[in-house]
Order: structure tokens, then sequence, then C-alpha cells
């Protein structure tokens, strides 16, 4: 029997659910053709993307034992339906004066923060250099060039060896004439995208201003002092060793995928990236990259002084793009849980084999405790006393910064309950189950931030609402002068904090999708790993 329907048969046999990982390697292999590595319900929806690498599938499989095999889809197909879609977003209760009418609320948050998203990027791509043949360069775009595509296309980075500073967030790695493609420029068009090219971290206008026609083929010019045939993801990042900014980048250029595609090799990771920057790329979240790609990142320092020409080279969305996804995402009110970011979070656990364990008996609670300067809890022992003397709770304290970043990962999924003070640690979030509670323990005044993020991965958020029962050690001193809520550390009334863990375990017990199974027959429990 043919390989493909053997191995959709096996994922059918273990529905999945969030937690569970299965791991469908590259290896499988269809016609000389690597299947990527994706959880079973992506891997399907994967498949209907790309019919002729299911032509042997059995007729009556079914994703989720719910949606026909044949008509699973992620959201962004135009002909895919709200009841076949990967996940469809909530808003409970009346709609808000943003929004006439509960559908119009919900398709606007669809549209800012889900799969509809990726479907208003696919269709703003446009044509910006035309091929004549099939050998010749190309290039497209959305508006504002926030994601962009290329094929034979030279970048001249020979000027970069004269640099005497460190290349990051430079809006002049290219001068023109610096990046070159035989095809027909639409120079009109593509001036017409540079609004938001005031930041080099919004758009790729400050790039592409300089592209420029070469009379001949690329690849026959005897320009190229490099071919790069791999498929290569340019990357202008985020500040690397903070994990929210860090994981902007990540998530759009996982958002990108989708965008790019348009090849059955789209979620392969024979690709290389390369990071738009001079310094060493370092960061302590580099684990995620593997996800991504089985190759060294690369750094502008890897290309300096050469004329490099790529066969095919994907420009992502950018981490800080007006109305961008993830760093301050304009999200209507009254609604939450994005496909595109559950999709998100668990693409990232099965790529990097976090295993998984259901809950056995007891709330599993995970405390961050910070070793900063500013934003430490004075009192830790007492607030977490009375909950690790309750029989209904299994309490960890932690200290992320201490652990490899897939460590942390395999404590955050393994949590229903995250407890920590506002900082870039609480996107952990992300990759919480889906019952789960992200408790925020107090906000120091920037309330949206990580519920909203929360909002977006579909978990629930709770944070400290009692002023007068929080009782900072100072005003806190910002480093440029003046009072601030985030230069300074706290202590909390044990009792309030006792009882808003309780209500979030109520919250979580009550949870559809809370495994009560793996409470009533803990030994029954099984991981469903492939």
């Amino acid at each position: 029997m043919p390989v493909l329907p053997i191995l959709l048969e096996m994922l059918m046999l273990f529905p999945l659910s969030w937690g569970q990982a299965h791991h469908v390697s590259e290896a499988k292999h269809l016609d000389g053709f690597s299947l990527p590595s994706l959880p079973s319900e992506h891997l399907i929806r994967y498949l209907n993307t790309f019919p002729k690498l299911k032509q042997q599938l059995t007729t009556n499989l079914t994703a989720n034992g719910k949606t026909p095999l044949s008509s699973a889809c992620w959201g962004h197909e135009r002909d895919c339906t709200p009841n076949d879609r990967f996940q469809t977003p909530q808003c409970p209760g009346e709609h808000t004066g943003w929004a006439r009418s509960k559908e119009a609320q919900l398709r606007t948050f669809y549209n800012q923060a889900d799969f509809g998203y990726i479907q208003e990027q696919l269709s703003q791509l446009a044509p910006q250099c035309v091929p004549t043949y099939l050998g010749d360069s190309s290039l497209e775009c959305t508006h504002y060039l926030r994601f962009c595509r290329g094929r034979n296309l030279l970048f001249d980075f020979r000027d970069l060896v004269k640099r005497e500073e460190r290349i990051r967030y430079h809006m002049d790695v290219l001068a023109p004439g610096q990046l070159l493609g035989h095809c027909q420029l639409n120079r009109t068009r593509l001036s017409g995208e540079m609004d938001h090219i005031g930041s080099a971290l919004q758009s790729w206008g400050p790039e592409l201003r300089n592209f420029d026609v070469l009379p001949q083929p690329i690849l026959e010019s005897g320009l190229c002092d490099v071919v790069v045939n791999t498929p290569t993801f340019i990357m202008k990042i985020d500040a690397t060793y903070n994990m929210y900014h860090h994981f902007c980048d990540f998530f759009n250029l996982y958002a990108s995928l989708f965008v790019n595609q348009s090849h059955p090799a789209a979620f392969n990771t024979d690709v290389q990236i390369l990071i738009w920057e001079t310094y060493p790329y370092d960061s302590p979240f580099r684990d995620t990259f593997k996800a991504f790609s089985q190759r060294p990142v690369w750094t502008l320092t890897d290309v300096e002084g050469k004329r490099v020409c790529f066969k095919n080279v994907v420009l992502p969305l950018l981490p800080r793009m007006i109305f961008g996804l993830f760093y301050n995402t304009p999200i209507i009110q009254g609604c939450s849980n994005s496909g595109l970011f559950r999709a998100f979070s668990e693409f990232i656990l099965h790529r990097l084999q976090i295993p998984y364990r259901p809950p056995q008996q007891k709330i599993r609670i995970t405390y961050l405790s910070r070793r900063t300067k500013y934003r430490q809890v004075l009192n830790e022992d007492e607030l977490l006393a009375p909950l690790e003397a309750n029989d209904k709770y299994a309490v960890q304290r932690v200290s992320y910064e201490r652990l490899s970043f897939v460590d942390q990962l395999a404590i955050t999924r393994n949590t229903d309950i995250l407890i920590g003070m506002h900082g870039a640690g609480l996107t952990h979030l992300l990759f919480l189950p889906n019952w789960a509670c992200i408790f925020e323990l107090y906000n120091c005044e920037d309330p949206n931030c990580y519920k909203d993020l929360a909002r977006l991965r579909g978990v629930r958020y709770r944070t400290w609402e009692q002023r007068e029962l929080v009782y900072p050690q100072d005003e806190g001193h910002h480093p440029e002068g003046g009072a601030h809520a985030k230069f300074t550390n706290y202590s909390f009334d044990v009792q309030e904090f006792v009882h808003l863990v309780d209500e979030a375990a109520k919250e979580i017990l009550s949870h559809k999708e809370y495994p009560r199974e793996s409470l009533e027959n803990p030994s029954k429990t099984q991981h469903n790993e492939l």
C-alpha cells in the first residue's frame, strides 16, 4: 500500500488534541517529495492545499472526527467555509460599538488577527517586476512592501566590508543599484508602496527603493560571486534577548509561510535564514529557528564583500508593521481565540518535540520567580505557602533565565496556571494548553500587552485588581527620571492572591477541553506520540 494512505490512517487513529505532538518525519517520501513534519490537523490541511499529494488518500478520513478530510482548510483559502476552518474565534455576549453586528464583530477579529489576515496579504500580492522568460527575475509584494518574494535576484554586499559600524536597524544597507533583477520593473507601482518607510522594521521599502534592472539574466551575467540555490528568508529582527519582541519575529515568519504557500515545499526546513545585520546572532530563544530551518543562521557578515544571487528569496512579514500581527495588534473588543496563534503554538511545540503530559489529579501551577533588579515579589514564600499546602495544587517555582529554552517550553506546555509579574517571560502564555490561565500578578500600569496576547492565543487571563492590596516598595525610578511602576519591587496580600488562584482553578476545571479523564483514570493516560 502506498505510504501516504498508511500515514494518514495512522494519524486518524490518534485524533489530535492540543497537547499531543504527532511527529511526522520529513523522511516520509511521496514520489520523491518529503512530507513536512506537521501535527496531524496541520498536515491534513497542508495536503488539501496541494491536491496532487493526496490523490491516493481514502475518502472516509476526517479531521478531528468532524470535518471531512476533503474540505478541512486553514481559513485563508477563498473557498474555505467557517465550519471547515482550523478554528473559529469566540465573540461571546453582545457586540460592541466597534461593530454594527455580531457577524461584523467576528469578521473584523478574523481579519485583524486570524487567517483572515493571511487572506488579506494574499489578495494584496502584486507583481513589481515581471519576468518575460522562465529564467528571468521576478518580484511581487503586498501593500506597503510588508511581504515580498522574488526569484533570481542579485544583492550586492561588497560595500559592507567598508562599514566601520555594526549594522542593526539600518535603512542604508543597500545603495541604489545594489539590488538587481532582469525583469520588467513597474517603478510607479513600487514607488507607490513606500508609505511605511519611516522605520526599518515596518517595511522592506528601505531596501527595495534601490531596486534596479539588469539588462541580461542575473545567472548569465557573470556578476554572481555566490549563487544560493536554497530558498532563503531574509529577516529584519527585533530585540533578540526579549522573548516578547523576538517572538514577533518568529510569529511573523510562521505567518509568512502561509503567504508564501505556493509550493509543496513551503513547510520544509531545507531553507536558509539570513538576518539583516552584522551583529553575531545570539539569543536565549535561538532554538526556535530550528522549527523553521535545519541550516545554521546567517547574518550579513556571512555574505559581506560579495555579490550574492538568490534563486528564491522571501522577505517575510516584519515585527513592527503598522497594523501588523503580534506587536500592538489592533483587536476588536469582545473577541478571542485566533486559530493562527493556536496553529503557531502547536507548530513550534511539534517541531521542537516538546513532550506533553496531561494533568493528573492536581492543577499544575508554575510560578515565575524573577532574578532581576526590578519587579521582584518580596513575599514570594508567603504567597506560595498556602498553595503548596493545598492538595488540589502541584506548585513549582522556577527561574526561566536559568534554563534552556526547550526546558522552559517543557514546563510551560505542562502548566495549567502560569503566574508571573509583568515582563517578557509572560510571552510563554503562547505555549500553554488551551484550557490554561495566565495570571499576570501585576501589570505595572501596562494593562493591555499580555491581556491582548492571551486573547489572541485563546487562554484565560487574570491580573491583580485590588490596588489597595498591592504594596510597592517605592514609587519606582525610571532610568531616565521620574516615577514608574515597572522600576520597583512589590509585595501582595496573601489572602487575595490565593483567592485569585482559586478562581482561576475553577475556570480551568470548567473548561470543555480540560482532560478530566486523565484525573479520573490516570493509569489510562496515553501520550499518543508517533
